[in-house]
C-alpha cells in the first residue's frame, strides 16, 4: 500500500507533507507515561540479569557447582547466565507477533510478569547440597525463563517510545528506556552491598535468596506504571491499515523483506553487547579470581559505573538528535574498538582507582552509551509494519552472540591461556570491530518518518 494511501488515524497530527508532527499524538503526558514505563520495565530486566550476573561471580559456583576446581565452576555458572540469552531470541520470536498485532503495551505487561517470577523463583531453589543435580538444572530453567521474557522486553519499550515520541526528541525521549538499564544496575549493585554485610555463613545459606525476592518490588512497582499505558500512535495507525487484511506474520514479513535491516541492527548490537556485559560480569569474576580483588568491592564499582551510566544514556540519546545517530554511534564503536588494551593495562596495575576508572569507562560507552543512541536508530532502521519483529529479532539474536557468551568466553580463555588477559582484548577488539564497520555503511535515520512502511535505505 503506497503511503498516501494510509489512512491516519485522528490521533496522529500531520504536517503539509503527509508526515507526523511534533504535536498532537505526541503531547508530552503520553510520551512521558511511555518512557516511564519502558524505563521502568527495563530496570527490572537489567536488575534481574545484574543479579545474576553479580552471584555467577561472587557465590553460585560454590552453592550450585560445589565438586569441581573453582575457574571451571566460575565457566558453569556463566555457562547457566548464557542460557538466559540464548532464550532471548526464542522469546523475541514469540512475543513479536503479538507486539506487532495485538501491540507494545501487551507484550510488555506479559513479558513483566514473566521475568519477574523467573527472578524470584530462583530465590526459592535448592541448593547443590539440598538436591543435587536437579539444584543447577532448575536454576538453568528459571534462567531461561527470565530471558525469554527479556527478548521482548527492551524492544517493545524503545518501539513505543520511538513511535510516540515527537521529531527532534526522539532520541532524548527512548534513551530514557536504558537510563532505566543503568538503574537496574545501581539496584542490583546496591542490594549486593547491603547483603555482603552479612557473615558470610548467613550470605550463603540465605542472604543470597533476599537478592532475588527484592526482584517482586520492582515487579509490582512496573505493573502500576504499565497497567495504564497508552498504545502508540503508529500502532494504532497501522492496526486500522490491516483491520480484517490477511498477510504474513511480522517474523515472516521482515524475514523475507528486512533483511537489510535485521543485519545491521545484528552486527551493529553484537560487538556492543559483547563489551557491555563483559564489563557488567566478566570483569567481576576477573578481578576476584585473577588479580584477588576483594569481593566486596565489585558491587561498590557497580554502583558508580551505573550512576555515570544512568547520565551518558540520557547524554549520547539527546546528541544524537543534535549531530545524529550514525555519527554518535561511530564515536562509541571507535572508542571501544582501542579502549581494551589500555583497559587491561590499568586493570593489571591492581589499583581501585584506575580500576574504577576503567568501570566507569566502560559503563559510560558500551553498557548504556551505545544502547543509548540505539534506542531510536533501531527502530528507525524498519518501515511501520514489522518494526517490532525487527528490533526484537536484531537485538536478541546478537545478544546471544555478544553478550550472552561473552563472559563465558573470557573466562574460557583467561583459564586455557594461564591467566593472561591478551586474548581477551584480542576477543573484545574482534567483535567490536564488526559493529564499526556496520556503523560505517549504515544509513543516517535521524527524524526518520516512523508511519512509512519502507526501511532505511
Amino acid at each position: 500500500m503506497a503511503e498516501n494511501d494510509v489512512v491516519r488515524s485522528k490521533s496522529a497530527v500531520l504536517d503539509p507533507q503527509g508526515n507526523q508532527a511534533a504535536t498532537g499524538a505526541t503531547d508530552k503526558a503520553p510520551v512521558r507515561r511511555a518512557a516511564w514505563a519502558g524505563l521502568i520495565g527495563t530496570a527490572l530486566e537489567q536488575y534481574d540479569f545484574v543479579i545474576y550476573g553479580t552471584a555467577s561471580a561472587i557465590i553460585f559456583s560454590k552453592i550450585f557447582f560445589p565438586n569441581i576446581d573453582p575457574a571451571i565452576g566460575i565457566i558453569a555458572a556463566f555457562g547457566a547466565y548464557a542460557v538466559g540469552f540464548g532464550a532471548r531470541p526464542l522469546g523475541g520470536l514469540f512475543f513479536s507477533k503479538y507486539g506487532d498485532r495485538l501491540g507494545r503495551k501487551w507484550v510488555l505487561v506479559a513479558t513483566l510478569f514473566l521475568m519477574g517470577i523467573a527472578t524470584f523463583a530462583i530465590g526459592l531453589l535448592p541448593t547443590y547440597e539440598q538436591a543435587g543435580i536437579w539444584a543447577p538444572v532448575l536454576l538453568v530453567a528459571c534462567r531461561f525463563l527470565q530471558g525469554f521474557g527479556a527478548g521482548a522486553e527492551q524492544a517493545g519499550g524503545v518501539v513505543l517510545v520511538a513511535e510516540t515520541a515527537p521529531k527532534g526528541s526522539r532520541g532524548r525521549y527512548a534513551s530514557l528506556v536504558f537510563v532505566g538499564a543503568a538503574a537496574g544496575t545501581a539496584m542490583g549493585a546496591v542490594v549486593w552491598i547491603l547483603v555482603q554485610m552479612m557473615p558470610r555463613e548467613a550470605l550463603e545459606a540465605y542472604g543470597w535468596r533476599l537478592v532475588f525476592f527484592s526482584s517482586i518490588f520492582v515487579t509490582i512497582a512496573a505493573y502500576v506504571i504499565r497497567r495504564k499505558l497508552k498504545e502508540s500512535p503508529v500502532f494504532e495507525e497501522k492496526k486500522e491499515e490491516i483491520a480484517g487484511a490477511v498477510r504474513a506474520t511480522p517474523v515472516s514479513d521482515v524475514v523475507k523483506n528486512g533483511r537489510a535491516g535485521l543485519f545491521r541492527v545484528f552486527f551493529m548490537n553484537v560487538g556492543a553487547n559483547a563489551h557491555s556485559y563483559i564489563f557488567q560480569v566478566f570483569l567481576g569474576s576477573y578481578l576476584i579470581t585473577q588479580l584477588k580483588i576483594d569481593a566486596t568491592f565489585i558491587p561498590k564499582v557497580l554502583l558508580v559505573g551505573a550512576l555515570f551510566a544512568c547520565v551518558s544514556a540520557y547524554a549520547f540519546g539527546t546528541l544524537s538528535d543534535r549531530f545524529g545517530r550514525r555519527r554518535m554511534y561511530l564515536i562509541i564503536t571507535a572508542f571501544l574498538f582501542v579502549f581494551p588494551v589500555p583497559a587491561f593495562l590499568l586493570l593489571n596495575t591492581g589499583n581501585l582507582f584506575l580500576i574504577s576508572l576503567v568501570i566507569v569507562l566502560g559503563f559510560i560507552f558500551a553498557a548504556q552509551g551505545s544502547v543509548g543512541v540505539q534506542a531510536a536508530y533501531f527502530p528507525e532502521l524498519f518501515g511501520s509494519r514489522y518494526r517490532y519483529a525487527g528490533v526484537a529479532l536484531g537485538r536478541e539474536f546478537s545478544s546471544v552472540f555478544g553478550g550472552g557468551i561473552a563472559p563465558l568466553i573470557c573466562s574460557a580463555l583467561v583459564t586455557a591461556f594461564s591467566g593472561s588477559w591478551i586474548p581477551v582484548a584480542i576477543y573484545m577488539m574482534a567483535m567490536m570491530g564488526i559493529s564499526l564497520v556496520t556503523t560505517i555503511k549504515a544509513p543516517e535515520t535521524v527524524d526518520r518518518d516512523l508511519l512509512t512502511e519502507e526501511d532505511a535505505k
